[in-house]
């Protein structure tokens, strides 16, 4: 049984999230017997000529959506944003010199924890006055041009707020881009760090992308745990140790379609249209409305609650929404109310489904 064959859900997850079904197709095609090896990719040897060519595809496929700089590199790591909230201040911080931070929202607070372990730290703005429904205008901001780096969460999953223009800064900035890296252009030349869990936007749990300046690795004391060094894995290649081989290979697959049809503005295009789409739902229902300051909405992860705040009828909201095949439309935990995640792989037909369910909920009451 192929999956073509079979009812696919329209998935809202925030993550492990949807992957584009051409993608999934091809693992599933390839994956009891990978390029004629009569094996699958997770059983490949990873220092095989066989998986290192996947490892140069999915790099590949990286550096060319993103027209990275050659004095970057691209590592495949471990461990998920959340280790990397620990491993950028252990590899960049100088003493002296406080990390400048943006906090706006969960992930940017997570961040923070991990910075009080091993660095010093100012928080230059934050949105957290307003339960971080905007972003804060960085040109307000007074950012000490010899911070160790300036960090900022791009998108922010729980609370939907996106940064559509990213701060300029004298000091190295660092970027979490777990929720919204390949869906639209960057220059990367503007940041000193950029990293990602991939099961977002990018592949499947498991792998985190990390697109780092070389110089800055040098910065990293020898101390630092070999493991948790970022020239270690510039100079192994991201093999240092065995690597999520078969997130590799997804990501590989995931770069190939975004580059087949069209690339990175293709994808901006879509996902534009598709948030636009979602968002002119919400505001006609008439029942529901987004509480996020227009500008700042996310195009990746659309929350929206009742007019009322009335937890019983968003409950029966998902639960109508599930018999439909809709999956994943509640809030986050810590926030309530609803939230549609529709990263990169999200289809129009979810879109229009959801688009028309809300607006017969609405009507029906």
């Amino acid at each position: 049984m192929t999956l073509t064959t079979v009812k696919r859900a329209y998935n809202f997850n925030a993550g492990p999230a949807a992957l584009p079904l051409p993608v999934l197709e091809q693992a599933q095609a390839e994956l009891i017997n990978f390029k004629g090896s009569g094996m699958s990719v997770m059983e490949l040897s990873h220092r095989s000529k066989l998986f290192e060519s996947v490892l140069d595809d999915a790099e590949t496929g990286v550096r060319k959506l993103l027209n990275i700089p050659d004095d970057y590199s691209v590592l495949f790591l471990q461990g998920g944003a959340s280790l990397q909230f620990s491993m950028v201040p252990i590899n960049l911080f100088q003493a002296g010199r406080p990390v400048d931070v943006y906090n706006t929202g969960v992930w940017s607070k997570k961040a923070i924890s991990e910075l009080k372990k091993s660095a010093e730290y100012r928080v230059v703005a934050s949105s957290e006055d307003q339960n971080f429904n905007y972003i804060p205008d960085w040109k307000a901001a007074e950012l000490n041009p010899d911070a160790s780096y300036v960090h900022i969460t791009s998108n922010n999953t729980i609370y939907g707020t996106q940064w559509t223009e990213f701060p300029t800064t004298t000091a190295p900035l660092v970027a979490d881009m777990s929720s919204d890296i390949l869906s639209r252009p960057l220059d990367v030349s503007q940041f000193g760090l950029i990293y990602a869990g991939a099961q977002k936007n990018i592949g499947p749990s498991g792998v985190t992308l990390v697109i780092i300046k070389n110089e800055l690795a040098e910065r990293c004391p020898e101390s630092v745990p070999t493991m948790l060094q970022y020239r270690t894995h510039i100079k192994e290649k991201s093999m240092y140790n065995t690597p999520p081989t078969f997130g590799i290979y997804i990501v590989s697959l995931v770069t190939q379609w975004i580059l087949a049809n069209g690339g990175i503005s293709w994808i901006e295009r879509e996902t534009t249209q598709r948030a636009s789409r979602l968002y002119q739902a919400i505001d006609a229902s008439g029942m529901f409305y987004c509480p996020n300051r227009t500008e700042d909405r996310s195009k990746m992860n659309v929350v929206f609650r009742s007019k009322t705040h009335d937890d019983a009828l968003e409950s029966r909201f998902v639960k109508e929404a599930e018999t439909l095949g809709m999956i994943g439309l509640k809030g986050h935990r810590s926030a309530g109310g609803l939230r549609a995640s529709i990263y990169n792989a999200q289809t129009n037909e979810a879109i229009d489904a959801l688009s028309q369910f809300i607006g017969e909920f609405s009507k029906k009451g």
